[in-house]
């Protein structure tokens, strides 16, 4: 069972090593993808053939965030729909709520992928599910993506679909029974964890589409909402602007991002945040209990100073390397 194979590896990643600090490392490497995988879960797939627009509605009546790309005339994955090719396409088209989006409402994915991606198309990044989870969060950080597909390589089929959250909420459901290394008690600031240069921000009156520019141009997945002051008053993600296609409002792109976040629900807790004096075993509590992807760093007047995300956590824990910039 999956579950007995987990406590065996358990052992391994308590005895394998000398240093306690390569605890969670040998963790990840005495676990396979497979051991990740759920019982049950939903994965949608797209073919290249499909028009774009349906393939993100299709997106938003799922609930899910991404779906891997079949081609059927060279029958294999070649690529994934997410959010992100969204906001580019909303970006690179959109003129004024006067002019439709020509391209949003005809083309189909396979001619998206021709004009985005031109000559720079990329073999699409998976996994098998016998490969380590070590393995695994090397390659997302390696190639700066947030999703994995799992895909059985006798099959072709893709299983799943991994990311940092998932990876990291996995740790957590063993990592009581681990010895905890003494970087866990250290503060991010002496462990320089996160990014504090130069940190994206929009403001209440901000249209979406300059929000849009920023996701684009700056190659980050959510803007903390500013006060005057620079005060944290909100947080604008990638995953809010799929609700413009839930609304079908993206022809208009010049109203506030303020506006584009009253799709939210009436039991959004506000801004997720720490401070850099907080432990990297508080950040990950947080993290894992919120079901987030990041935390604005902020000081005691709540004005913004960084972000810390999954990916630099797993990059600390897993990698042992610190600071957005680590190889």
């Amino acid at each position: 069972m999956v579950l007995e194979g987990c406590r065996e590896a358990l052992n391994v990643a308590e005895n394998g090593g000398d240093s306690s600090n390569d605890v969670y490392s040998r963790f990840m490497k005495s676990h396979t993808c497979y051991d990740l995988i759920p019982t049950s879960s939903k994965l949608v797939v797209f073919d290249t053939s499909l028009q774009v627009k349906k393939a993100f509605f299709a997106l938003v009546a799922n609930g899910v965030r991404a779906a891997p790309l079949w081609d059927c005339k060279t029958q294999r994955f070649v690529g994934m729909l997410t959010i992100t090719d969204f906001i580019n396409i909303l970006h690179k088209y959109y003129k004024s709520p006067m002019v439709q989006i020509y391209e949003l409402e005809e083309h189909k994915i396979e001619t998206w992928r021709e004009v985005y991606l031109q000559d720079t198309s990329k073999p699409l990044v998976s996994i098998c599910p016998t490969a380590s989870l070590y393995e695994a969060v090397s390659m997302l950080i390696r190639n700066k993506i947030h999703r994995l597909p799992v895909i059985d390589p006798l099959t072709g089929n893709t299983l799943y679909i991994l990311t940092h959250k998932r990876i990291l909420k996995f740790l957590k459901l063993f990592i009581a029974d681990l010895s905890k290394p003494e970087f866990m008690s250290k503060s991010l600031e002496e462990l320089k964890i996160g990014t504090y240069n130069n940190i994206a921000v929009v403001r209440k009156d901000t249209p979406i589409y300059a929000a849009l520019g920023l996701f684009v141009a700056q190659r980050v997945s959510a803007l903390p909402v500013v006060d005057d002051a620079g005060h944290v008053v909100d947080i604008y993600s990638k995953f809010d602007v799929i609700n413009l296609a839930a609304e079908k409002s993206y022809n208009n792109l010049n109203v506030s991002v303020t506006k584009g976040l009253c799709h939210r629900s009436q039991y959004f807790e506000g801004v997720l945040k720490c401070y850099q004096n907080e432990t990297l075993e508080t950040i990950i509590n947080r993290l894992v209990e919120a079901e987030v992807h990041r935390l604005v760093v902020v000081d005691k007047e709540e004005v913004v100073k960084g972000i810390v995300s999954l990916s630099d956590i797993l990059r600390a824990l897993v990698l042992h390397t610190v600071g957005p910039d680590s190889s």
